[in-house]
């Protein structure tokens, strides 16, 4: 469950209302080339001189003759061009116009929230080929693609969009403006058409990433856009070599299947936040068979929305409980339907009764805390970007910024990093955890999900006591042994007394051996992050000088050839701008930049993957 609270991009986050991204690259295209040059500076401070009238029609004024007025549908976005409309001379084809459109928040596509991201696998050393045999090597197409044939318009789509996304990428954040952003949405919409939902909302995200980055949102990450312009990359490189493995198209909507009668036991709650504004929770269960299942409840409404809705009333077939009482509790479902990622549905002919839950330990729930971490983690399949839940009996040790230092309750564990699930300041993960940490020797059982971007880190959303320990949590009775940590809140008697007892039983706090952190692919990532932030320049800056053989020596002691082959390939074909006679550039292509620069985004990725893998064990 995605649990993003970064920026949707752009400025145009308050009171204007979120534009389809086909009409504003239409709005784009249809500009002369001069008032493309004007754009991004117009596009500042449009949102400051929003207006909403009462028929909730958003006006921006510019000067005496010249007023924008967004009129969004009953869905509240902007979905035709006749909803856009400026009072110029030259309008529909003005720079007022397509300016309040582009500082306009970007309206999720269908698949947007559940297109997952992928993990490419380690690719050959040299992509330095034709595009359809750099597909081979790069992305592992020829061994992979299996079951799904696409139409010549799909393979046509996912051509446009790799060209937009390599453009993209080549231009950086720093050339990135609104007609780079403008090119991709309008390749994301020809994919949308064509079929290819799950490449659209790809290209959606790092269209976002763009906005926020250009206007140093606090919560935009380099390392995030980073990873968005490799999955685009990815996607829309698989796809436009004619063939894909299955899923990789994607899905517009969810389909749900029936899955017969059901008796499931609430596991936790999650807050729920989107980068475009929704919020909510989702409920976590366990099938008596072990099968994870969840309920949520995400609609408009941002961090409040999230905060309220863990009370909400449970929209399932009728039961007549909450969520808090659903995580703690449980239900009988006749006529379940269940979507591919284990979502209930709450459709007609479902009936569902509230039964009794289960303490954690009991019942189904025990084969989650039966095994050590590192066996869970290493059972998680590969692919998947959003791992399952685990749990674990851990020992507090102490903390570590924000982080707190654990070790689990059996022999020879190595030291585990607990991190906020969600560190919004209005959420009380970070809070609890601090609380925790607060008191070493204490010892709980902690529900959460492996962090598989860091070393030996898990992510809580529920600790609880654990039975028959001395310095445990010490809950009431009616949480039935267990607190979700984004919604309850730890006090002083839920702790045990006895600090000088718990200090004692441990070791002071020591930090422990971090693979991915002492390794040089750090360098790699730089370099790659360079390349997102200051575009193809600044790879090729970075070509010059004594850095690329300090690289490439760093790498090679490590016994990372691989990583400093593709690097020095990146670095040389960055700087590679052949010229005719006349000075003009022989090739003004992005593609095989683009090639080189997943090829070392996507070893990256699976170096990574190993060493974190590597660091539970």
């Amino acid at each position: 469950m995605s649990i993003d609270e970064s920026s949707t991009g752009g400025p145009g986050t308050g009171l204007l209302p979120a534009v389809a991204p086909e009409v504003l690259a239409e709005a784009v295209e249809n500009l002369s080339g001069r008032l493309r040059k004007k754009l991004d500076a117009a596009i500042e401070g449009c949102a400051a001189g929003a207006v909403r009238a009462a028929d909730a029609s958003v006006s921006v004024r510019f000067g005496e003759d010249a007023v924008v007025t967004l009129r969004p549908g009953p869905s509240g976005v902007v979905t035709r061009a006749d909803q856009a409309v400026c009072g110029c001379l030259l309008a529909p084809r003005c720079l007022h116009r397509a300016a309040v459109l582009g500082a306009s928040p970007i309206a999720d596509s269908d698949a947007d929230a559940d297109a997952d991201e992928l993990t490419p696998p380690d690719p050959g050393p040299d992509p330095m080929t034709e595009p359809a045999a750099a597909a081979a090597a790069v992305l592992g197409a020829e061994g992979d693609a299996e079951g799904e044939v696409l139409t010549a318009a799909q393979v046509r789509a996912a051509a446009g969009l790799w060209g937009a996304a390599a453009e993209g990428l080549a231009a950086g954040v720093t050339a990135g403006g609104a007609v780079v952003q403008a090119e991709l949405l309008r390749a994301a919409h020809t994919a949308r058409i064509a079929g290819l939902p799950r490449a659209e909302a790809a290209a959606l995200r790092v269209v976002r990433g763009l906005r926020a980055a250009r206007d140093r949102s606090a919560a935009q990450r380099l390392a995030e856009l980073t990873g968005a312009f490799r999955e685009l990359l990815y996607t829309a490189g698989l796809l436009a070599s004619g063939a894909a493995g299955a899923g990789l198209t994607g899905t517009v909507r969810r389909s749900y299947e029936a899955g017969g009668s059901l008796r499931v036991y609430g596991l936790c709650r999650e807050p729920v936040l989107s980068a475009t504004g929704y919020g909510g929770v989702a409920t976590h269960l366990l099938g008596v068979d072990g099968s994870h299942y969840s309920v949520s409840d995400v609609r408009p409404g941002g961090l409040a929305r999230a905060r309220g809705a863990g009370a909400a009333s449970v929209a399932l077939g009728g039961a007549v409980l909450d969520h808090a009482g659903l995580a703690r509790g449980g239900l009988r479902v006749v006529g379940a339907t269940v979507s591919p990622e284990g979502r209930l549905g709450a459709g007609r002919g479902v009936r569902a009764t509230p039964v009794g839950g289960v303490a954690w330990g009991e019942g189904p729930t025990a084969a989650l805390f039966s095994r050590p971490a590192a066996e869970a983690v290493a059972a998680m399949p590969a692919e998947d970007t959003e791992p399952g839940l685990l749990g674990c009996d851990v020992r507090v040790v102490g903390a570590s910024g924000d982080h707190v230092l654990v070790r689990e309750l059996t022999p020879g564990a190595p030291l585990l990093r607990l991190a906020p699930a969600h560190p919004h300041p209005e959420l009380p993960h970070a809070a609890n955890l601090r609380r925790i940490a607060g008191c070493p020797g204490l010892v709980l059982r902690v529900l959460g999900r492996p962090d598989l971007d860091r070393s030996a880190t898990l992510r809580p959303l529920a600790v609880g006591p654990v039975p028959g320990a001395e310095h445990s949590l010490r809950l009431p009775p009616e949480w039935l042994g267990r607190a979700d940590l984004g919604y309850d809140r730890l006090q002083g008697a839920h702790f045990p007394g006895d600090a000088e007892g718990l200090v004692a039983e441990v070791a002071p706090p020591a930090a422990g051996a971090d693979p991915l952190a002492d390794s040089p692919l750090w360098r790699v990532r730089r370099l790659l992050e360079a390349g997102v932030a200051g575009g193809r320049r600044a790879v090729a800056e970075a070509a010059r000088g004594a850095e690329p053989a300090a690289l490439a020596a760093a790498l090679r002691r490590a016994g990372f050839g691989s990583a400093a082959e593709l690097a020095a390939a990146l670095t040389a074909e960055a700087d590679r701008r052949p010229r005719d006679a006349f000075g003009r550039l022989a090739d003004a292509s992005a593609d095989r930049y683009a090639w080189a620069w997943l090829a070392a985004a996507a070893h990256l990725a699976a170096a990574e993957r190993s060493l974190v893998a590597a660091s539970w064990a």
